[in-house]
């Protein structure tokens, strides 16, 4: 399959997700390849990442659930009446079949953007981060802060994101998903290590 154009996806994710959704797209794209720029990673890799980051979320939970079990995704308990949660891997999937991804690199970034993963790429700290902060969030805790440590240490960023996520989530009760917990202990030993050797 062809990879799509540029404008072409601008196109058709403004047909198929929600003007909300559609608008936070743009703004991760945007910040994905200005945090691209701060890293020199690739550009056109990371705001296309970003473009697609949420193309799986306004469609129902059980059609995320049957793009999942077609391509042999494995679903845990935690993801899979969850939207909030399946519409990573189930985007992954999308983007490599409606619209030709097929960098594995870019796919990841996709897939784990919401609960991160132990051993992350740049591009997938980048997308990761990027949903975070683009310029239409304003009500996670330390905004401000964690704005400024994404262009200067996107490994702080990234660790400040996930233990805010994790304080967040447990102040509210809402079940935190074990990949996000798991996440967060290998980034903050990989710290631990750093500050020891510095």
């Amino acid at each position: 399959m062809k990879k799509i154009s540029r404008i072409d996806l601008i196109r058709t994710l403004e047909q198929e997700l929600n003007y909300k959704r559609f608008v936070h797209t743009l703004a991760v794209a945007g910040t994905a390849a200005s945090l691209a720029m701060c890293y020199g990673a690739d550009i056109e890799k990371a705001e296309t990442a970003g473009l697609l980051h949420d193309c799986a979320k306004c469609i129902d939970v059980r059609k995320m659930q049957r793009l999942c079990e077609k391509a042999g995704l494995e679903v845990s308990s935690f993801e899979k009446n969850s939207g909030s949660l399946l519409h990573s891997k189930a985007g992954s999937v999308l983007a490599a079949e409606k619209y030709g991804i097929t960098d594995p690199d870019m796919l990841n970034a996709i897939r784990y953007h919401t609960t991160g993963r132990p051993g992350m790429s740049l591009l997938e700290k980048i997308i990761f981060v990027a949903d975070y902060i683009e310029p239409g969030r304003f009500t996670a805790k330390n905004l401000p802060l964690i704005r400024q440590m994404a262009f200067a240490d996107i490994d702080e960023a990234l660790l400040k994101i996930l233990y805010d996520t994790l304080v967040y989530l447990n102040s509210t009760g809402n079940t935190v998903d074990p990949m996000t917990q798991k996440t967060y202990e290998y980034y903050k030993r990989l710290d631990e290590e750093k500050n020891i050797y510095d």
